[in-house]
C-alpha cells in the first residue's frame, strides 16, 4: 500500500463553494478520507479529521486530550507573528475548555446548574423583553442598518453581561478585546495585548464580587472558597468570550442564509412552529465554532487509522455537520430537518456548557426579527457582504439590511 501524502500547506480554509459552505477542499478529504494525514505550517506531520463518527468518537475519548501544557500543540494557519511552536503552552487557570478531568470536572460541575433547561426556560422571559427592547431601537433607525452593530451583538451581550454580572456599559472594552483575540491575522503581540487588557479587567471585576457578591452567576461561583481569584478569571473569560460572540455570529449569520434562502424564510416565517427546528438546523449547517484541536495522549485507533501518541489533531465539525453518511442532502438547508444530533455544539465532556441558553437566544430572536420585520432584506449584494474568514468564530463583520420603513413596525 503506498505511504499517505499529508494535506499539503496546512488547513484548508478557503470557502470556495459558497459563504455558507465548507471549504471544497475539506469536502474532497472527507469523501476520501475521513480522517486524512497533515502537514501543519511548521512541518509538523498530524491529522485532519472531517467525518461524522470519527469526530463523535474523538470527541468522546479521553484519550484525546484538551491540554495545551502535554504538548506542543501545532497551529494550522499560517499566522503573521506566531512563532513556531517548540514547546508545550502553559495551562491558563480556570479555562476548563483547555483542561481534562479531574480539573475540568470540578471546575465544570460548579457551572452546570445555571446552565440547565429549567434555568434557561425560567430566562427565556428575559431575553424576549431583551429582544423586543433592541428591535424598537432598530425600528427607529432608517435604513438600510448593520444587523450585526444594532441587534445580533447587542442581545446575546446584554444577556450574558446581566448572567455572569459583568457591567453592560464596558462592553464596547471587552468587545474589542474578545474580537482582536479571535482574530487570526494579528500579531502574537497584539493578541496577548487584547487577551491581557480583557484578564485584567476581569480579575478586578471578580476580586470585588469575591469581596461583596451579588446576585450574579460570577459572584455565585466567587463564594466558593476552592477557586482562586486566577481561576475565576480564567471562568468569567471563557464564558463572556464564548457567551456573546458565537449567539451574535449566529444570530447575523442565520438571518443572512435565511435571507439567501427564500423558500426556508417563507416556510419559518408562515409556521413558528418550526422555530425549534430551524435553529437546529441553521447550527448544523453553518457550525460558526468550526476547528478544534486534541492531542494525542496514546496511539489510538481512529477511523480505520493509528494516531500515534503527541500528534496534533485538528478537528472539523462544519465538515462533520455536513457529512452525507449522517445527514441525508447535508449542503441543503432544510428547516423542517430534524438535525438533533448535530455535533455543532461539540459532544463529550466538553459540549458546550451554554447551548440552551444559545438555543433560546436564536429561538427568540428570529423569531422577533421576522415578525417584526416582515420585508427584511439585504441592503447590498450578498456578494459584498464581509465574512468573517479571518476569524476563529465564523460569521459576518456586517450585515446590512433594509426594510419598508413605510410600513409600521411593532411588537
Amino acid at each position: 500500500m503506498p505511504q499517505p501524502v499529508p494535506v499539503p500547506h496546512g488547513l484548508p480554509v478557503d470557502r470556495d463553494a459558497g459563504p455558507f459552505d465548507p471549504p471544497g477542499a475539506i469536502t474532497r478529504l472527507r469523501e476520501a478520507r475521513p480522517v486524512s494525514p497533515m502537514l501543519f505550517p511548521d512541518g509538523h506531520e498530524g491529522w485532519l479529521v472531517t467525518g461524522y463518527a470519527a469526530v463523535r468518537q474523538l470527541m468522546a475519548d479521553t484519550r484525546f486530550s484538551s491540554r495545551q501544557d502535554l504538548g506542543v500543540l501545532h497551529v494550522p494557519y499560517e499566522t503573521p507573528g506566531m512563532p513556531v511552536a517548540t514547546e508545550p503552552s502553559p495551562q491558563v487557570p480556570g479555562l476548563f475548555i483547555s483542561m481534562d478531568p479531574p480539573d475540568h470536572t470540578r471546575l465544570r460541575r460548579m457551572l452546570t446548574g445555571a446552565f440547565t433547561v429549567k434555568r434557561m426556560k425560567q430566562l427565556e422571559e428575559r431575553v424576549v423583553e431583551v429582544v423586543e427592547r433592541q428591535l424598537d431601537e432598530l425600528a427607529r433607525l432608517t435604513p438600510p442598518v448593520d444587523l450585526v452593530k444594532e441587534f445580533a451583538l447587542p442581545v446575546p451581550s446584554l444577556v450574558i453581561c446581566e448572567l455572569l454580572g459583568v457591567p453592560y456599559a464596558d462592553r464596547a472594552g471587552f468587545q474589542g478585546d474578545s474580537a482582536t483575540f479571535l482574530e487570526r491575522d494579528v500579531t502574537l503581540e497584539e493578541k496577548m495585548a487584547a487577551y491581557g487588557s480583557l484578564t485584567s479587567y476581569l480579575a478586578e471585576l471578580v476580586t470585588r464580587k469575591r469581596a461583596a457578591p451579588d446576585d450574579d452567576l460570577l459572584s455565585d461561583v466567587a463564594r466558593n472558597a476552592d477557586v482562586t481569584v486566577e481561576e475565576l478569571t480564567g471562568i468569567a473569560f471563557l464564558l463572556l468570550l464564548a457567551g456573546h460572540e458565537t449567539t451574535a455570529n449566529m444570530l447575523a449569520l442565520g438571518t443572512f442564509a435565511l435571507l439567501e434562502h427564500p423558500g426556508q424564510l417563507a416556510a419559518v416565517r408562515a409556521d413558528a412552529a418550526l422555530l425549534p427546528d430551524a435553529v437546529e438546523e441553521l447550527t448544523r449547517y453553518l457550525s460558526i465554532a468550526d476547528v478544534f484541536y486534541r492531542y494525542a495522549t496514546e496511539d489510538v485507533e481512529l477511523g480505520g487509522e493509528t494516531i500515534t501518541a503527541g500528534s496534533t489533531v485538528v478537528v472539523s465539525l462544519l465538515a462533520a455537520n455536513r457529512d452525507p453518511e449522517r445527514f441525508e442532502d447535508p449542503d441543503r438547508l432544510d428547516v423542517r430537518r430534524k438535525a438533533r444530533g448535530h455535533l455543532a455544539f461539540g459532544h463529550g465532556v466538553h459540549q458546550c456548557l451554554g447551548q440552551q441558553l444559545a438555543r433560546v437566544e436564536m429561538r427568540v430572536g428570529f423569531e422577533a426579527l421576522l415578525r417584526r420585520f416582515p420585508d427584511l432584506a439585504l441592503a447590498v449584494p450578498a456578494g459584498e457582504v464581509r465574512l468573517k474568514s479571518d476569524m476563529n468564530i465564523y460569521g459576518v463583520h456586517e450585515l446590512p439590511v433594509t426594510w419598508s420603513d413605510a410600513r409600521e413596525v411593532s411588537a
